[in-house]
């Protein structure tokens, strides 16, 4: 995208664009478009990175554990082959992928560097690709600085962090990719805590083309032209 945004720079700068390349995530002249988390830094930027979806994802699940990490989040991912692009791969292959659960770059994953640079700590990523199309999930693993009492404490951060949050779902049970693909939000649940309380465990879904590709897009273009920012979007009620 890079030599397209120069040319418009050039032309047009007051023109607002919203990259949903990589090529701007790392560069603070931008706006880092994840909402939910940098609303805040919002003032009125014509330049707007659009977040990957497993930065997406890795960020919406670790943010609410922030301030209680103890060393470096874990993190296991899968994606429906959507997520390797169209360039044919073995990645999109549907017929290696039958049957198939296909890892790949276990480190130094783009996405592991974004969400370490947006958080400000280190995290370890592992990406597979699954058969299905469209969806991913992620379990994060954390260990935590302080024993927390009992698992409803550690959902408790994540129902306080996001309660006004309609695009992010917080759950008790495990969410189910087959239930996020075509929808515009983020579940997480799947809850678990260490017998010694300071081993964490939580799931999120997310369709990677929706929340983490064009839901968020319209969120940040909404944010960017004045509209309210779920203008267009359909939200749906979360379950508990």
């Amino acid at each position: 995208a890079a030599p397209y945004v120069a040319a418009i720079d050039a032309q047009a700068p007051r023109i607002v664009i919203v990259d949903l390349s990589a090529d701007h995530r790392f560069d603070d002249a931008w706006y880092y478009g994840l909402p939910e988390l940098t609303r805040a830094r919002y003032a009125g930027q014509r330049r707007i990175s659009n977040p990957g979806c497993y930065a997406t994802a890795m960020q919406l699940a670790l943010a609410p554990l922030r301030e209680h990490l103890a060393g470096m989040p874990v993190c296991f991912g899968v994606s429906g082959y959507s997520g390797a692009g169209t360039t044919p791969s073995d990645k999109n292959d549907a017929d290696k992928l039958r049957d198939n659960l296909m890892p790949y770059q276990l480190t130094g994953h783009v996405h592991e560097r974004e969400a370490s640079h947006q958080l400000g700590l280190p995290v370890a990523f592992m990406p597979h690709v699954a058969a299905h199309f469209r969806g991913i999930t992620l379990t994060a693993h954390v260990s935590l600085a302080r024993a927390l009492a009992d698992v409803e404490t550690l959902r408790a951060l994540y129902r306080a962090r996001y309660a006004r949050e309609p695009l992010l779902h917080v759950l008790d049970a495990a969410p189910w990719v087959s239930r996020i693909a075509g929808r515009h939000h983020v579940d997480i649940g799947g809850f678990a805590l260490g017998a010694d309380g300071r081993r964490a465990v939580l799931v999120v879904t997310l369709d990677n083309l929706l929340k983490g590709a064009a839901t968020q897009a319209l969120q940040n273009l909404n944010l960017a032209l004045g509209f309210a920012e779920f203008e267009g979007i359909p939200v749906a009620v979360g379950e508990t």
